[in-house]
C-alpha cells in the first residue's frame, strides 16, 4: 500500500498538478527566505465579491497541496492593492455623487461611504479579512498604502529606478502609440492633493532615487523620492515588482491577465528574481452570462451565499473546474449541497489514491467531517415547497417521522442546513412556483398513483416507493421521463425535483394521497 504522499505524488487533482510544479522550483535546493509563498492579490476598488474570496480559496487548496508533498514550510499572503488611484466610483455604495470630487485618490485617501471606516480602502479591505476570516483561511495581510510607506518596497522601488530604461521598454511595447508617448512606469503622489498623477517622467535619478515630471495643475517642476511611499507603480510594472520584493512562489488570477503574464514575468525577472509559477482561471458569470464585478455587484456575493448554504458548499463550488467559466447564481447553490455531501459520504469508503482525489480533502486539508445530512437539500427544498413550511420545526417534524433518530442537537449540519432550506424556500421557490393541470395521460397516471399509494402496505422506504412510482409512469409514458416531468409540475409546481419515492417516504404516503387529490382538483393552481 503506497504512502499518502506517494498518492499525492501522482495524483490527478488540479491542486496537485499545480503543486508539483511549484515543488520543481527547489527540487535542487530550498528557497533561501525559509519558505514558500503562495500570493493571492485584491483590488479594493469594490466590496470584495465572491471570485475574490474563490481566489484565495483555491489558492489555499494548491498550498495545501503542497504541504502533502513537501516539509518546507508554506505562507499565504493577501496582498490589497489600495493605494491605487479610484479611477471610478462604484455603482453599489451609499450616496455615489459624493466621491466624485475623490477621483484619482488612493484608495485609502477615500472617505468610507459607508462611514465605518478610515476609509473607502480600509473597509473594503476589512469586508475582505472578515469573508476570509469566516472560512478559517490562514492568511497574512498586506496593504500597499503599508508596504510602500514602510519601506518595505524601497529596495525593489530603487532597482525599478536603476533600470528604468529596461522595464520601459518592456512596457511601451505593450502600449499603444498615443499611451506610450506619456507613460511611465513611475506614478507620482501628489504631496499637496494626494492624488495619483499619470504623468511622463522628464528625469529618472537612479543615484538619486528621484523621479522629476511637472505638475499637471501648476506646470511647475516637482522632484520626489520613489521610496517612502512618495510614488506607486502602475499596475502591471507593480505585480512584476510585488512578486520581486516578496519572493512570490505561486499566484493564481483570472484569464483577464493572461495575456499579461509575459508583461509580469519580464518585470520580475528584469528586477533580478525568479517569477512564480501562475494559474489563470476562467472567470463567474452572473445569471445574464456576464461577467461578475466588484463594480457592478451582479452575481451572488459571500454573504449572499451564506445566507443560503454553508461555507463548505461554496469551497466546493470553487474546486470544480476552475478552468472552465461557471454561473454563479442563487440557483447553484442546492446542487453544490448535495454534491459536497455526496462528496463526504463516498470519502469514508475511499482508499487514499481516491480520497487525494475527492474535492472535500481539498477543502479540510485532509481532516474530512463525516456528513449529517439524512435528507438531500434539494428534497428539503420540495419538502418546504409542499408543507409551505415558515419555520424549521414544520421541517423537522417530516425528518423526524422519517428519520426518527435524527435532532437538531445529534446532526447540527443538517438543522443549519434545514434553515438555509427555510429561507431559501421563502426567497426563491415560493415566489416562482407555477403549478398546472395535467393533461388526460398524466391525469390517469396520477389517478393510477393515487390508488396505489391508497392501497400500498410495504414499508416506507426511498426505494420501495420509486418502484411503485415506476410502475404507474413505465406503462403510460416512453420517455418516464415525462411522468417525472408531470410529477413536478403538476404537484410541486416546478419543473424538476427530487427522486419521487424518496419524497413520499419524507412527506408521508398518505399526504402524498392528498397532494395528488388537490392536483387532480385544480386546487395548487389556484
Amino acid at each position: 500500500m503506497s504512502t499518502l504522499r506517494d498518492a499525492a505524488m501522482t495524483s490527478k487533482a488540479w491542486p496537485f498538478e499545480e503543486a508539483r510544479r511549484v515543488l520543481k522550483r527547489y527540487e535542487k535546493a530550498p528557497p533561501e527566505k525559509g519558505y514558500v509563498l503562495f500570493e493571492t492579490g485584491y483590488g479594493p476598488s469594490g466590496l470584495p465579491h465572491i471570485g475574490t474570496f474563490g481566489e484565495v480559496a483555491r489558492t489555499t487548496m494548491v498550498m495545501r497541496a503542497f504541504e502533502e508533498l513537501s516539509d518546507i514550510p508554506t505562507k499565504l499572503v493577501c496582498f490589497s492593492d489600495d493605494l491605487d488611484g479610484m479611477r471610478k466610483v462604484p455603482g453599489n455604495v451609499p450616496n455615489p455623487e459624493a466621491l466624485q470630487q475623490y477621483l484619482q485618490m488612493p484608495l485609502t485617501s477615500v472617505p468610507d461611504p459607508f462611514g465605518t471606516h478610515e476609509s473607502f480602502g480600509h473597509h473594503n479591505n476589512a469586508m475582505l479579512r472578515r469573508f476570509l476570516d469566516t472560512f478559517g483561511f490562514e492568511y497574512e495581510f498586506i496593504s500597499a498604502r503599508e508596504f510602500y510607506r514602510s519601506g518595505q518596497f524601497d529596495e525593489i522601488l530603487l532597482r525599478c529606478a536603476e533600470r528604468y530604461d529596461d522595464l520601459m521598454k518592456i512596457m511601451l511595447k505593450s502600449l499603444r502609440e498615443e499611451r506610450a508617448a506619456t507613460y511611465s512606469i513611475f506614478l507620482p503622489i501628489h504631496p499637496e492633493t494626494g492624488r495619483v498623477l499619470y504623468v511622463p517622467m522628464k528625469h529618472v535619478d537612479a543615484v538619486a532615487g528621484t523621479v522629476t515630471f511637472d505638475d499637471p495643475e501648476s506646470g511647475e517642476e516637482m522632484t520626489l523620492p520613489v521610496t517612502g511611499g512618495n510614488v506607486k507603480l502602475q499596475w502591471k510594472p507593480d505585480f512584476g515588482a510585488r512578486w520581486a520584493a516578496l519572493g512570490v512562489d505561486f499566484e493564481m488570477y483570472g484569464k483577464e491577465h493572461a495575456t499579461n503574464e509575459k508583461i509580469y514575468d519580464a518585470i520580475c525577472r528584469t528586477l533580478g528574481v525568479k517569477p512564480p509559477n501562475h494559474f489563470s482561471y476562467e472567470l463567474f458569470l452572473d445569471d445574464q452570462g456576464q461577467k461578475i464585478s466588484k463594480s457592478s455587484g451582479n452575481g451572488v456575493s459571500i454573504d449572499e451565499w451564506l445566507t443560503y448554504a454553508s461555507t463548505e458548499s461554496l469551497s466546493y463550488f470553487m474546486y470544480q473546474k476552475p478552468k472552465t467559466a461557471k454561473r454563479m447564481f442563487f440557483d447553484v447553490i442546492p446542487k453544490a449541497v448535495d454534491e459536497y455531501h455526496q462528496q463526504l459520504r463516498a470519502y469514508a469508503k475511499q482508499d487514499d489514491v481516491a480520497r487525494l482525489n475527492n474535492p472535500v480533502w481539498h477543502i479540510h486539508g485532509g481532516d474530512v467531517p463525516q456528513s449529517d445530512m439524512v435528507v438531500p437539500f434539494a428534497m428539503l427544498l420540495n419538502l418546504a415547497s409542499v408543507s409551505q413550511a415558515e419555520t424549521k420545526e414544520t421541517l423537522w417534524g417530516f425528518i423526524q417521522r422519517y428519520a426518527p433518530e435524527t435532532g437538531a442537537e445529534t446532526h447540527p449540519g443538517m438543522d443549519r442546513a434545514v434553515g438555509f432550506a427555510v429561507r431559501y424556500y421563502n426567497d426563491f421557490v415560493k415566489p416562482s412556483k407555477v403549478y398546472r393541470l395535467p393533461t388526460d395521460t398524466e391525469r390517469e397516471a396520477l389517478e393510477a398513483l393515487r390508488a396505489a399509494l391508497v392501497a400500498y402496505d410495504g414499508p416506507v422506504d426511498d426505494e420501495a416507493l420509486q418502484s411503485v412510482v415506476y410502475a404507474v409512469g413505465r406503462d403510460r409514458f416512453d420517455p418516464l421521463r415525462g411522468w417525472f416531468t408531470a410529477l413536478y409540475e403538476v404537484l410541486l409546481g416546478a419543473s424538476q425535483g427530487p427522486r419521487f419515492g424518496g419524497f413520499i417516504a419524507l412527506y408521508g404516503v398518505q399526504e402524498t394521497v392528498t397532494l395528488i387529490d388537490q392536483g387532480l382538483a385544480g386546487e395548487l393552481v389556484g
